[in-house]
């Protein structure tokens, strides 16, 4: 669908009207949960916004209520509602077929107070939706990236409590085993099984900290040659660094991002899948989401595992499982959910895998890339 407003009311006589739409579904007790949201137009009474896509999973049914507010855009994060209406599927393409538009309102004490402002529904179309495994089978790769935290909270690698450590038994450590485990399944849908690895929160011998460094020890080019690769590169980084800090994941999303795009650049048709594995909370929160809402628009999803005991409640808010997308500095919406996060701790000693977590995401993170930009696997 494509959504447009007209007539919008100025929130505040001496700053700008910047709105997005927030479509929720109603479930059991009344409640709404945010299943979609349009990204921030700046300083526009008459707004229209990007394609939105909604499946049937996502609302229920066609004839299910959905709400849709209208708010200004504020950077301290207190959106001010502008109006909003409740409306189904089916009564948003009757809406489009009539060419009529629905009249916003506002809730006051006093009841609801219509407004001028009005919704219309420019464009409704509805299609047969692609499977992941569809793509896979007409020759879409998934194609597997790395990095991993070299910051001192791991401790010690030489001592058996650093989570670094490498057992003389051979028995891995959860670095090795997040790797193992992600890796050795996607490394199937690759045809050259060859990866960029990189490290970041350490310092090479004789120089700085640094953000972002090829696993391999090379300055000229980060992959290497299959799953084993990446593990006797990091068993390697290990002797030729020293853990230092702070835990930056913008550089390293940076990175992914960048040979996502140069793929696309080509007419490739490829996915990227970065894995990222952390003891801590990210330090550049705020510069890790900017990167995150830049990437959104790249064939790449982003698998954050962490491992060890720390406290990763924060990391949360970049995995958008909760319906809010993503915001950056500017204000710009991530198009799409990129993002899973997985403590190791939570999933090492139960049934479920990280592979397991990783893949109840990724199809649905794939899809939404291949369909936002009309991409259909050819046989």
């Amino acid at each position: 669908m494509i959504l447009r407003c007209s007539e919008l009311e100025h929130k505040n006589l001496f700053s700008r009207t910047d709105p997005f739409l927030v479509i929720s579904r109603y479930v059991d007790g009344g409640l709404s949960i945010p299943v979609c949201k349009t990204e921030v137009i700046r300083s526009d009474l008459k707004p229209t916004w990007k394609p939105v896509f909604l499946n049937i999973q996502q609302v229920g049914s066609k004839d299910s209520p959905l709400v849709i507010e209208c708010f200004n855009f504020n950077s301290s994060g207190k959106h001010d509602l502008i109006g909003k209406l409740k409306k189904s599927l089916l009564d948003l393409e009757k809406l489009h077929s009539s060419g009529t538009g629905e009249n916003l309102a506002l809730p006051t004490a006093a009841g609801d107070k219509i407004l001028k402002s009005q919704l219309f529904v420019d464009t409704f179309s509805e299609s047969t939706q692609h499977t992941f495994l569809d793509y896979l089978a007409a020759g879409f790769e998934v194609n597997f990236m790395v990095a991993v935290d070299f910051t001192a909270s791991n401790g010690n690698p030489r001592l058996p409590d650093s989570l670094h450590y490498i057992d003389p038994s051979g028995r891995p450590n959860a670095y090795q085993r997040a790797i193992l485990e992600v890796g050795e399944v996607l490394q199937f849908y690759d045809s050259d099984r060859r990866f960029p690895a990189w490290g970041f929160g350490a310092r090479p011998i004789d120089g700085p900290v640094c953000h972002c460094f090829n696993l391999n020890g090379s300055s000229t080019y980060c992959e290497v040659e299959g799953i084993q690769g990446i593990m006797m590169a990091y068993t390697s980084a290990l002797l030729n660094v020293s853990l230092a800090g702070p835990t930056l994941f913008g550089p390293v999303i940076s990175n992914a991002a960048q040979i996502a795009g140069q793929s696309l650049a080509n007419g490739h048709h490829r996915y990227f899948v970065l894995l990222i594995i952390t003891d801590g909370v990210v330090t550049d929160l705020q510069e890790t989401k900017d990167a995150l809402v830049k990437a959104s628009d790249l064939p790449l999803s982003i698998l954050i595992v962490g491992v060890g005991g720390a406290d990763f409640k924060e990391m949360e808010v970049l995995d958008a499982d909760k319906g809010e997308r993503l915001e950056s500095s500017n204000g710009r919406v991530a198009t799409r959910d990129i993002v899973q996060f997985v403590p190791f701790r939570d999933v090492q000693n139960g049934e479920i895998s990280v592979v397991q977590e990783l893949l109840a995401e990724l199809p649905t993170q794939f899809l939404s890339y291949m369909r936002s930009r009309d991409i259909r696997p050819s046989y």
